[in-house]
């Protein structure tokens, strides 16, 4: 179930932290990475290149769609969709009973896949608000500041080196996702795309990423009525109709009807990602150059002085721990 803006359907320093991640895997004999192990940030939060680039080539037509969202809504499924179905195996990692039990996270870091028939380079996130990611961080002096800004430099690098970000929110009532993009689109001001390696060459034009919340649902009913009040409200929330919007409908795979209406949601959402009208970078930009200048993008985010300065702002306000 989809809509689009206007129109659904029924379908105290001046650096901002440094977030410490788990370690990546390692590579091979031969020094290509494996594919299971491909994070585009190391344990320190440090934008590594070396690990993907063997993946990508000097093409130039291609793009990129990234996703994030908090624990357990089901991202890495939605981009296993989107790379090619429900084949084995899966891309990307998703939840097992022994994860969930253990209340552990998937994803760590940014892992990265390319679908090779249409050079589209896809970037699954580690989960935002998530309790496991904060549990590892909680012993920090900044962890539970560091916690929130991590999601906020995740969010503000998706929106600068992404043609499409696909936001996912849990449920139908949760708006925490629209608060946190519309915090990326207020400190995103100023970082330039993946063809402008540098500030001074800023053509003015600000670029952002089209977004694409998506809302899976658990227990709730979806009708098209639901569908209406739910684009209306974040039309609303964030004064804008340039976005689409689909509801994926909870799996039951006890109920015959429930689970095709899930399964066709996520092929209408495939197609709709894969076919829609996305933003341009300034220029012409290689695969290769992308990831070389994502990376450069990593470093004015974390140094960001507006970003810093929020921060700060966050940390004198009493809302996290000391």
């Amino acid at each position: 179930m989809a809509g689009s803006g206007g129109n659904p359907s029924s379908s105290v320093s001046h650096q901002a932290p440094k977030i410490l991640l788990a370690k990546p895997g390692v590579v091979n004999k031969l020094n290509r990475p494996r594919v299971g192990s491909v994070n585009l940030l190391s344990d320190t939060f440090d934008f590594q290149t070396d690990r993907f680039l063997p993946f990508v080539t000097d093409n130039t037509e291609f793009s990129v769609v990234g996703i994030i969202g908090p624990p357990g809504v089901g991202k890495s499924t939605i981009m296993n969709e989107i790379y090619g179905g429900f084949d084995h195996p899966h891309p990307f990692p998703t939840h097992t009973q022994e994860t969930r039990a253990m209340g552990k996270h998937c994803t760590v870091g940014i892992e990265p896949r390319v679908i090779p028939s249409e050079r589209i380079i896809l970037l699954d996130t580690q989960p935002v608000f998530s309790p496991s990611v904060l549990a590892e961080m909680i012993r920090r002096p900044d962890g539970e500041l560091g916690h929130e800004m991590m999601s906020i430099q995740l969010g503000v690098l998706l929106s600068s080196i992404c043609h499409v970000t696909l936001v996912v929110s849990d449920g139908l009532n949760d708006a925490s996702m629209w608060q946190l993009m519309s915090t990326v689109d207020l400190l995103k001001h100023g970082i330039p795309d993946p063809s402008l390696t540098t500030l001074d060459n800023n053509t003015g034009q600000e670029y952002m990423s089209r977004p694409v919340f998506v809302h899976t649902t658990t227990t709730e009913h979806v009708t098209p009525s639901n569908i209406v009040q739910l684009n209306k409200a974040l039309t609303q929330f964030i004064c804008s109709d340039n976005f689409k919007l689909f509801v994926i409908p909870f799996r039951n795979n006890k109920d015959e009807a429930q689970y095709e209406s899930h399964i066709s949601a996520l092929w209408n959402l495939r197609d709709q990602v894969l076919s829609m009208r996305v933003p341009t970078f300034s220029r012409t930009v290689s695969e290769r150059d992308w990831l070389k200048n994502s990376a450069k993008i990593w470093e004015i985010i974390r140094n960001s002085p507006i970003i810093a300065d929020y921060s700060t702002t966050l940390q004198t306000s009493g809302m996290f721990r000391r």
